[in-house]
C-alpha cells in the first residue's frame, strides 16, 4: 500500500538520522534513479505487470520530500559534469524513463512539470516508428481487460489479480528470447487483437516526442532502435543499434542527442567494450542499471541507476538508494 503523507513524514522522520550519518561519511554525491511506466494509484493493483511501473502519486510524494531534503533534481548531461569536475557539489539526482511508453508523456512530465525539476527520457526509437512489437504491453493489456485469453489453443481464465500477475510471469517467461514476436502475433490472431491499434495504445508516438522535446525541462538521450541486449550483438551491429537511435532521434526532433542508456543494463548486458563503443558512437555518456552512487571520477560510460519498480513506494526504500545501501547489497550478493 503507499504511504500516506502522515507515513512518509513518519518515514521521513525514522529515516533522517541515518541519512545524516550517510551525509557525513559519504559527502557531495549523485543518485541516478530510473523506471520505465507510471500507473495512477487507482489502477496499480491491477496491473498484471505491475513491478514494471511506478506509482504517480508516490513519484509526486518522493519529489516532495527531496525538495524539502535538498537535494537537487539536474540532468544527466549535469550530473556527468559534476562527475568530473572536483568542485564540492550536495547532493543530486536524476530521474531517467527507459523505452518511453505514451505515459511518459501523459502521466510523468505533468509531474516533473508541477515540481519545475527535470527529467531524462531515454528512447527506443523502434516505438515512435511503430517498428518494435510491444508485446509485453500488449499481453499486459489482455491479462489486464479480459476474462480469459486463448494461449496456443488453451483457454486460460483469468479472475483475481494474484492470477493475471501469474500468468503474465508465466507466459513473458515463455515468450521472452528471440522468438517473442512471433509468439505475440499468434496470440494476437487467436485472441482478436489489433496489434496496430494495441501498439499505440501503449507507445510515445513522434508528436509527442516534439512536444516534449521543446520543453527546457526534458533532455532527450538514446536507448537503441530495437532494444536488444548490446553484449549479445557484433561491434557493427551494436554501433548500427546506437548511432542509428541518435540519428534518428536527431533527425526527427532537431536537437543534439548526446547520452545513451544501455538496454537491461546489468553486467551481463553490457560491458567495457560496450561502453568503448558508446563512446566511438559519439556519445558522451552511457548509463546501466548497476544499482549506486556517482562520486567524483566516476566513468561516464558507465553511469549507475537505481531502477525504481512497483514494489518501491516507500520512503524508506528510496533512502536505501540515496544512502548507496541497495548498490553496497547488490555487489555483496554478486548482482550488478
Amino acid at each position: 500500500m503507499i504511504e500516506t503523507p502522515t507515513a512518509m513524514f513518519a518515514a521521513n522522520m525514522l529515516t533522517r538520522p541515518f541519512a545524516k550519518a550517510a551525509d557525513r561519511m559519504l559527502g557531495p554525491r549523485g543518485c541516478l534513479f530510473t523506471f520505465h511506466r507510471a500507473a495512477l494509484s487507482a489502477d496499480w493493483h491491477k496491473q498484471p505487470n505491475r513491478d514494471f511501473y511506478i506509482d504517480v502519486a508516490f513519484l509526486d510524494r518522493f519529489l516532495a520530500h527531496l525538495a524539502a531534503n535538498e537535494w537537487e533534481v539536474v540532468t544527466i548531461a549535469e550530473a556527468v559534469r559534476r562527475s568530473g569536475s572536483a568542485e564540492n557539489y550536495k547532493r543530486y539526482v536524476n530521474f531517467s524513463i527507459d523505452d518511453c511508453y505514451r505515459d511518459s508523456f501523459e502521466l510523468v512530465a505533468p509531474v516533473f512539470r508541477r515540481h519545475n525539476v527535470p527529467l531524462t527520457l531515454f528512447v527506443t526509437t523502434g516505438i515512435p516508428d511503430g517498428t518494435m512489437p510491444l508485446w509485453g504491453s500488449g499481453l499486459e493489456d489482455a491479462l489486464a481487460e479480459r476474462d480469459h485469453v486463448v494461449l496456443d489453443s488453451h483457454v486460460v481464465k483469468l479472475s483475481r489479480s494474484e492470477g493475471r500477475r501469474a500468468a503474465y510471469q508465466r507466459i513473458a517467461s515463455w515468450w521472452d528470447g528471440s522468438d517473442a514476436a512471433r509468439h505475440y502475433a499468434k496470440f494476437c490472431a487467436a485472441n482478436g487483437i489489433d496489434m496496430e491499434a494495441m501498439h499505440w495504445k501503449h507507445a510515445i508516438s513522434w508528436q509527442m516526442l516534439e512536444v516534449l522535446a521543446k520543453d527546457p525541462l526534458i533532455e532527450i538521450g538514446a536507448h537503441t532502435i530495437n532494444h536488444p541486449r548490446i553484449s549479445t550483438l557484433s561491434p557493427e551491429a551494436v554501433l548500427t543499434e546506437l548511432e542509428g537511435s541518435r540519428t534518428r532521434l536527431n533527425e526527427r526532433l532537431g536537437i543534439n542527442v548526446q547520452h545513451f542508456a544501455f538496454p537491461y543494463g546489468r553486467s551481463g548486458d553490457c560491458g567495457p567494450r560496450d561502453f568503448a563503443l558508446a563512446r566511438r558512437a559519439g556519445f558522451l555518456s552511457a548509463a546501466t542499471t548497476r544499482k549506486g552512487l556517482v562520486r567524483g571520477g566516476q566513468d561516464r560510460f558507465s553511469l549507475p541507476r537505481n531502477t525504481i519498480n512497483g514494489g518501491h513506494r516507500s520512503l524508506g526504500a528510496m533512502q536505501m538508494h540515496l544512502m548507496g545501501l541497495t548498490g553496497a547489497a547488490a555487489r555483496i550478493a554478486g548482482r550488478v
